[in-house]
């Protein structure tokens, strides 16, 4: 056929017409593009604002230093030390509260639940999930604040109380992962618990549970996750003291709430400035941890 002829019955124009398959390809494309460049310009602009302030504090002196007074002109001492430990007992306290709950819940939810009692609960943990970090710490320190005053001791505002409106705050993650993770596993491995002479509890409980495990701890590192990144709600329920904490009921300071309480009043290129930036770097290097421990465990799942 003569070029006219292919035109004519629409050939030529349909071979320049671009599929949308290729536009769309292009899209994605350049949206994972964008991300990319914007986790690496965060990740560069943290360590490269961080190095100066690091290099002139030191880098064993800004970790395992137990001292924070960057007003004292004389001799300001930043050690973040204090505020690493806080970190890590909030993260533990709230770790220890939520992930037995949130657990038992995702099983009862993805085995025992009744379709009427399920239909309550789901919306209420996808509730839980939407509510604002501040919600919860207006809640802790109208409820949670005064009830470990009066029943343990102390001001309220500690380790202990931080601890319990966190675990609540983690609950929609791992309740969600958790009993996605549990139904996921093929109905033949209950049942064949079952044919094996195994009851209920143990076929779920020896079973199909440690055949969900790998999701089961992804729910709980996303959790660790939220807990250590969370704000608001710390810095209103913690106490604020940047010191260590003798017991539960003392209050701390969090990495978190170190930087959201003294970056509004540091000086622009000060030192001062420079630790709080530095602050989120060690922030931001364990929030990495997690997320390679969350990729490790879905690979060595697969």
């Amino acid at each position: 056929m003569t070029e006219e002829v292919l035109e004519e019955k629409g050939v030529g124009r349909q071979s320049r017409i671009v599929p949308k398959e290729v536009i769309m390809k292009v899209v994605f494309i350049v949206a994972a593009a964008v991300f990319i460049l914007a986790v690496i310009t965060i990740c560069v602009f943290i360590f490269v604002q961080a190095f100066p302030a690091l290099k002139e504090i030191g880098l064993f002196k800004f970790l395992f230093g137990d001292e924070w007074y960057p007003t004292d002109e004389s001799n300001p001492r930043f050690g973040i030390a204090p505020m690493i430990v806080g970190s890590v007992y909030i993260t533990g306290g709230a770790l220890i509260i939520g992930v037995p709950i949130g657990f038992l819940t995702a099983v009862f939810m993805a085995r025992y639940c009744p379709k009427p009692v399920y239909k309550v609960m789901k919306p209420i943990t996808n509730i839980l999930a939407g509510i604002p970090s501040i919600v919860y710490g207006y809640f802790g320190l109208m409820v949670i604040v005064p009830f470990v005053r009066e029943t343990f001791g102390g001001d309220g505002m500690s380790i202990l109380t931080a601890s319990i409106v966190l675990g609540i705050m983690i609950l929609p993650t791992i309740i969600s992962v958790s009993e996605n993770a549990i139904r996921a596993v093929p109905k033949s491995y209950y049942e064949g618990a079952i044919a094996l002479g195994a009851t209920k509890e143990r076929a779920i409980f020896r079973t199909e549970v440690p055949a969900a495990k790998s999701g089961i701890v992804t729910s709980i590192i996303l959790g660790l996750g939220r807990v250590i990144g969370e704000t608001m709600a710390v810095v209103m329920i913690c106490g604020n003291q940047a010191r260590f904490p003798d017991e539960i009921t003392d209050g701390v300071r969090t990495m978190t709430a170190n930087i959201v309480l003294e970056m509004s009043y540091a000086d622009t290129g000060s030192l001062h400035e420079g630790a709080l930036i530095a602050t989120a770097a060690v922030l931001f290097v364990f929030i990495l941890i997690i997320t390679a421990l969350v990729a490790l465990i879905r690979k060595k799942s697969k």
